[in-house]
């Protein structure tokens, strides 16, 4: 089969296309239509994750396509379309192999394409919302890096979940279309080099109340102003560091304005939780099934350029969610 390999710890562009032999296991056989990009994959590729998979090994944990052969009593049979999650690897080649737990059933409304890009992102602000930020009936979500993955994500899952109204902060003009396309109900750039200027906008379209949720995959310098962005009882869920730098949060400011910072480790909540993401998917595929939910059409790379999608990621220059088509 062809696979993308990592075979040196020199980031995204040194990946190679090679052929291998196809994966074997007791898990769902899946021929792989199209497979997903994440941040961690960028980090993984120049040995920067908290797992260090030995030397080489291919990418990629979320594909979509269809089942070639599946374990007796898994559910799933062959020819049906599924999306899955692979672990920390595996997942751009041309064949790969899930546990039958992580693997979904796939609506036909929903493209393999875009089906290779909704399990990371979804259910992470699923969780996000629903678990850790105790999303509530008509509360105001704000979401950074909306251009983003996870921030077109939450923009378009608040609603379905109970948001009255979302706020995307953006960095370029090109990312707010993006963010009004998921469905942003306000966009507030980023001004100047170190990107003031967004939470005086923000408490200008709150009346001066601020938000119930902040949603934060960037980190950085902007972290402090979330807190200042908060509703009286908000919350700011820490999702990620895709900004580089960690945050520190001065807890006088938590006291003073009855505020919380929150993570959302999706990963380690589910993989302490056996069933928990089939849990989500039970939530989430009527909605796509029905339409209430729509599934974004994501930015496609062939296979040959895994290692520039992977980077566009690492550099920021990605819109929405990143996908390889395979076949």
């Amino acid at each position: 089969m062809r696979a993308v390999q990592v075979t040196t710890l020199e980031g995204p562009e040194a990946l190679t296309l090679t052929d291998l032999d196809e994966p074997t296991g007791d898990g769902v056989v899946i021929d792989v239509r199209a497979a997903g990009v994440a941040f961690p994959d960028a980090l993984l590729s120049r040995g920067l994750y908290q797992y260090k998979p030995d030397l080489p090994f291919v990418p990629g944990s979320e594909v979509a396509g269809v089942v070639r052969s599946a374990p007796e009593g898994s559910g799933f049979a062959p020819g049906d379309r599924v999306a899955a999650l692979t672990g920390f690897g595996g997942g751009i080649a041309e064949v790969a192999v899930a546990t039958p737990d992580l693997v979904f059933a796939l609506p036909d409304a929903v493209s393999f394409e875009a089906g290779a890009g909704l399990l990371f992102n979804d259910l992470t602000v699923h969780f996000a919302l629903r678990e850790r930020g105790r999303l509530a009936e008509g509360e105001t979500v704000l979401v950074h890096g909306a251009g983003g993955g996870i921030g077109t994500s939450t923009l378009r899952l608040a609603p379905v979940l109970g948001a009255s109204r979302t706020i995307a902060v953006v960095s370029s003009e090109a990312k707010a279309e993006v963010a009004r396309a998921a469905g942003a109900t306000d966009v507030v750039m980023l001004q100047g080099p170190n990107g003031e200027g967004w939470k005086d906008t923000v408490k200008e379209l709150t009346g001066g109340r601020g938000v119930d949720i902040v949603i934060d995959p960037v980190g950085g310098d902007r972290f402090t102003d979330s807190i200042r962005s908060l509703a009286p009882a908000g919350r700011l869920v820490v999702i990620g560091f895709t900004g580089g730098d960690i945050p520190t949060v001065k807890v006088n400011r938590l006291l003073l304005s009855n505020v919380e910072v929150v993570g959302a480790g999706w990963g380690a909540w589910w993989m302490s939780r056996p069933g928990y993401t089939t849990t989500q998917w039970a939530e989430l595929e009527p909605l796509f099934a029905s339409g209430a939910l729509v599934a974004p059409e994501p930015v496609v790379y062939p296979l040959d350029k895994a290692g520039e999608a992977i980077a566009s990621l690492e550099n920021r220059t990605a819109t929405g969610k990143v996908v390889v088509t395979l076949q």
